[in-house]
């Protein structure tokens, strides 16, 4: 709905430009009238101007909820279709443990029942929250972990022992595994 929205807005700012600049064309080619011709270009000038002011008011608007998109609640596993198939809930978590549960090791989100739990490591990858802020870390697995931005194409591979922060919308990669970041 945002994208609708924002896509009706330009459409009438720029027919109100071109209105604009109709005018300025038909006052410019007639003769005389320099009292009008002023009006004019004042009247576009503060048109111009409101447009600009209006569009730095709302960029000021879409960044503060930078808080809302960086509020991370779970983790999802994700099929190879894009479905869920599990849920992980780790809001009021400080640090988790990515990997498969063993005799001697239990891991806080266990991929051990996934499709590729042969690539996963016992010890794979740790999620820790600083303050609001989530990082994920690869803790020298077999097979790494990749990250996905959520409004990217690309997923990078993550070196071990590094944090890298997170934020909803990301795609975690723990080997073939894909986790959803919401």
């Amino acid at each position: 709905m945002k994208t609708a929205q924002n896509r009706w807005v330009f459409i009438i700012d720029a027919a109100m430009f071109g209105l604009m600049l109709a005018i300025a064309f038909y006052m410019f080619s007639r003769t005389g009238y320099s009292g009008l011709k002023t009006v004019v270009v004042i009247g576009i000038g503060i048109g111009v101007l409101v447009y600009i002011l209006r569009n730095l008011v709302s960029v000021e608007r879409v960044a503060k909820p930078e808080t809302q998109r960086n509020r991370i609640a779970k983790l999802i596993l994700m099929d190879e279709e894009g479905e869920s198939i599990k849920e992980w809930y780790i809001e009021g978590e400080t640090s988790l443990l990515i990997g498969k549960t063993t005799a001697r090791s239990e891991a806080d989100i266990d991929l051990a029942g996934t499709d590729y739990a042969s690539l996963v490591s016992v010890e794979h990858a740790v999620l820790n929250r600083v303050n609001s802020d989530w990082f994920v870390e690869d803790v020298d697995s077999g097979n790494g972990t990749g990250l996905r931005p959520a409004n990217e194409s690309v997923t990078k591979k993550l070196e071990s022992g590094e944090p890298y922060r997170i934020y909803t919308g990301d795609l975690l990669y723990i080997a073939n595994t894909r986790l959803l970041v919401k």
